[in-house]
């Protein structure tokens, strides 16, 4: 997969996806950058900061502030620059293609920006970071366009790491936690893919609908995975993983839908086709938030433990 986006604070719309458990209903706000029709929102972290890029031709990277502050954020030098994944320090993961038209994974940590690019490829994309700062992407080392021999790889202190896959033709790792779960997708052929999750070198398959497109593109600390899938009519709708439990998700009115970032509130961001042919960013807010069920829960339960203490307690008379 290809990373293409683009972003400006606009109009919100309640997006309500059902499933057989208890799926959240988000309000859904549209992003579009200033001036442009092209935006993708690609990572968020636990402040609501969203990590994506604008420009479907010069692709430029930014970093969004709600509702509509945005900084741009490109590797110095670059001919093009794309801001992937964030963490919750703020440091942030990336690509670059160089003034020669090379791809390089890159970070930006504590405001200095890093090359990361294993040792003999030809071809990088950095797509995910966690607090730890390592990240995971992928590689080619034979094709500098990246369209085969990829190979999906975690990276810590500058050490690479193939992630071990299922016979396949690519494979590219997208998010990481901080307990260092993986997922991205691998191809069982060129015109397949499927979704993975990496837990200590085990692989578990990700393909809610069994549908035989399939990418995990996101994961949260809470362990929730966003991705994508293609259904029967060939149209690409986003998912949202929540405990084993699957619901696909589409922004209302939306042709296409890709989830690509979740955080540990249930926020998720992506990007989607709108009715013009544009494509526009979004972020998906869970109505009531976790914290919010977890505070009017516990606030129930406080009610019926004074209730209960109240029938308890003994009248006297005088």
């Amino acid at each position: 997969m290809t990373f293409r986006m683009a972003i400006v604070a606009a109009a919100s719309a309640l997006a309500v996806v059902t499933t057989a458990a208890a799926a959240p209903t988000y309000q859904v706000t549209t992003i579009q950058y200033p001036g442009d029709t092209f935006t993708q929102l690609l990572g968020i972290n636990n402040a609501s900061t969203i990590a994506g890029f604008h420009g479907a031709t010069v692709a430029q990277g930014f970093v969004l502030s709600l509702p509509n502050t945005f900084t741009s954020q490109n590797f110095p030098g670059s001919a093009t620059s794309m801001a992937t994944a964030i963490n919750n320090s703020g440091s942030t993961a990336g690509i670059y293609v160089d003034g020669a038209g090379a791809s390089h994974g890159y970070t930006d940590i504590g405001g200095t920006f890093t090359t990361v690019d294993q040792p003999g490829t030809a071809f990088n994309q950095a797509l995910g970071i966690n607090d730890g700062n390592t990240t995971v992407g992928y590689s080619s080392a034979t094709d500098p366009t990246g369209l085969t021999g990829e190979v999906a790889y975690s990276q810590a202190g500058g050490v690479f790491t193939d992630l071990v896959l299922p016979s396949n033709v690519n494979s590219q790792a997208v998010g990481v936690n901080n307990a260092g779960d993986i997922v991205g997708f691998y191809q069982p052929t060129s015109t397949t893919a499927l979704g993975f999750r990496d837990v200590g070198g085990t692989i578990t398959t990700v393909d809610p609908f069994f549908s035989s497109f399939a990418q995990a593109l996101g994961v949260s600390n809470t362990g929730e995975i966003v991705g994508l899938w293609v259904d029967n009519m060939g149209a690409t709708n986003g998912f949202v993983d929540i405990g084993g439990v699957a619901t696909s998700f589409d922004v209302p009115g939306a042709s296409s839908t890709v989830v690509n970032g979740v955080n540990d509130n249930g926020q998720i961001v992506g990007f989607f086709t709108d009715a013009s042919g544009d494509v526009d960013g979004f972020v998906a807010t869970p109505i009531p938030e976790p914290v919010a069920w977890s505070l009017m829960l516990a606030g129930f339960g406080g009610l019926g433990a004074a209730l209960r203490s109240r029938r308890r307690t003994p009248t006297t008379t005088a």
